[in-house]
């Protein structure tokens, strides 16, 4: 059995774990609401187009004009763009907790995330998330989604750490399913409380 203390690497998702998720279906009934948009009609056109945003082949321009810009509208893209970037909070307990244990066991930190281009740039400038990352894998960048298990893959070769060296954090539980099937030590995030224990139960404790 391979220890706690061999971690050298800490991977994880942004949306629902350091943040809320960016541009949830929450969010876009927020907008419809907000908008007056007719939300059958929004959601069918974003799923449709969304995974193609989120792995970098459209701009949020082209997103935006397929979703909500096709025909007319009574208020301004910037506007629309910036209730969107407006859904994103954070979950300052969790930032902290993470940069706690990175500082305490000396671990690369990284993120894997499916996130638009526009969208994931707000939100590490936003939050100051660059300053306990070290690097960032969105699929948007890298052209690959999860649940692609390459994109894992492509993560740990850049942290240049095998991976059951790694732990790994995620809300979703299927992708926390393929991080253990790649051989990382997984998390299944519900909770601050949850998440601390699971981290302290394999060696990286926050205190």
């Amino acid at each position: 059995m391979k220890t706690a203390a061999a971690s050298a690497c800490l991977l994880l998702d942004i949306g629902g774990v350091l943040l809320t998720d960016g541009w949830d279906h929450l969010a876009r009934k927020r907008a419809a609401r907000t908008f007056r948009l007719d939300w059958t009609e929004m959601e069918e056109r974003h799923r449709l187009v969304f995974e193609t945003y989120e792995e970098g082949k459209f701009t949020l321009a082209e997103y935006l004009d397929r979703v909500v810009f096709y025909r007319k509208r009574m208020f301004k893209r910037v506007q629309f763009q910036r209730f969107m970037y407006g859904q994103s909070k954070p979950y300052p307990a969790m930032i902290e907790l993470i940069a706690r244990i990175k500082a305490r066991h000396r671990l690369k930190v990284a993120v894997i995330s499916n996130e638009g281009r526009e969208l994931n740039a707000y939100r590490i400038r936003k939050f100051k998330l660059d300053h306990i990352v070290d690097f960032f894998v969105c699929s948007s960048l890298v052209h690959l989604r999860k649940p692609d298990a390459q994109i894992f893959r492509l993560a740990l070769d850049v942290a240049q750490v095998q991976a059951r060296r790694a732990v790994y954090i995620d809300d979703t539980p299927m992708f926390a399913e393929i991080g253990r099937d790649l051989g990382m030590r997984s998390v299944f995030h519900t909770s601050y409380r949850s998440t601390r224990a699971q981290l302290s139960a394999l060696g990286l404790s926050s205190e």
